[in-house]
């Protein structure tokens, strides 16, 4: 009963995604990390593609070229490194531009498989003149509007201007506070604009959730840190603070239960 149950749900509502699946082996699990190591844990987890960050603690800014090199010769799968200059908002100077693009350069230089960004006007448009010459940069490489879209009130207006700018992908919790919270959202713009751009959930995503979120949105991929506190030693007057580091234990936990969902789909085909 709970099997067919749930089969239903994909076949119906998202024959997109019922179609991915199957043609396709699994659903892509993207995460997100900020050093070598989370990117180590990552890939031995069975992660599909990294976000790679510096300070996610404050939703994520632009790596050092350093770090992306030392990721890239550890890993083997597709790396997509932020550019965010600052926290807060998304409205930037015209100096904040121009930094942005120069880092996009230098990223991109150093091997970078995609640039994720988002920079906005001050009525909630997209910054188009930035977004387009990113997009000319990245040439083929993928170009990925990050969580700015989630603080937009049209954003069916931002998602078309970003498919004129031959955006690969967007980041979206679908304005709420997690994508479980805006699965809805998610699903509609997915429904009406899923053939042209890519809609990646993230926020909130979890193994036990990873499942549900894929079947709520009928979205192919999910972003999730699946991170855990690593508490700090002290030594003298020096400390080492604690961080959240990625753990292959959870990246492995989603990784498994997306593909225990595939395999019941393909028992079920």
């Amino acid at each position: 009963m709970i099997v067919s149950f749930s089969f239903a749900i994909v076949a119906e509502p998202y024959p997109l995604l019922a179609a991915y699946l199957n043609n396709h082996t699994r659903i892509l699990l993207e995460v997100c990390v900020a050093s070598v190591d989370d990117a180590v844990a990552a890939f031995r987890g069975g992660a599909d593609r990294l976000e790679l960050n510096f300070a996610i603690e404050l939703g994520g800014l632009t790596p050092s070229v350093g770090l992306l090199e030392e990721v890239k010769r550890a890993v083997s799968i597709p790396v997509v490194a932020m550019v965010r200059p600052k926290p807060g908002g998304f409205h930037y100077s015209a100096a904040d531009l121009r930094l942005m693009m120069r880092d996009a350069e230098m990223l991109l230089a150093a091997g970078a498989d995609g640039i994720v960004s988002g920079a906005l006007k001050e009525d909630g448009t997209i910054e188009d003149t930035y977004w387009g010459s990113l997009k000319r940069k990245s040439e083929s490489r993928e170009l990925i509007f990050h969580r700015a879209f989630d603080v937009v009130s049209d954003q069916r207006s931002l998602l078309k201007a970003l498919i004129d700018l031959d955006t690969t992908r967007v980041l979206t919790s679908g304005g709420r506070d997690t994508a479980w919270e805006g699965r809805e959202q998610i699903a509609k713009l997915n429904e009406h604009f899923g053939k042209q751009i890519e809609l990646l959930p993230g926020s909130g995503i979890s193994s036990e959730n990873a499942v549900d979120v894929v079947l709520a949105t009928g979205c192919t991929q999910i972003h999730g840190s699946f991170s855990r506190l690593q508490t700090g030693q002290f030594t003298g007057w020096l400390r080492n603070e604690n961080r959240r580091a990625t753990s292959q234990q959870l990246v492995a936990a989603t990784r498994a239960a997306l593909d225990s969902r595939e395999r019941m789909i393909d028992s079920l085909g």
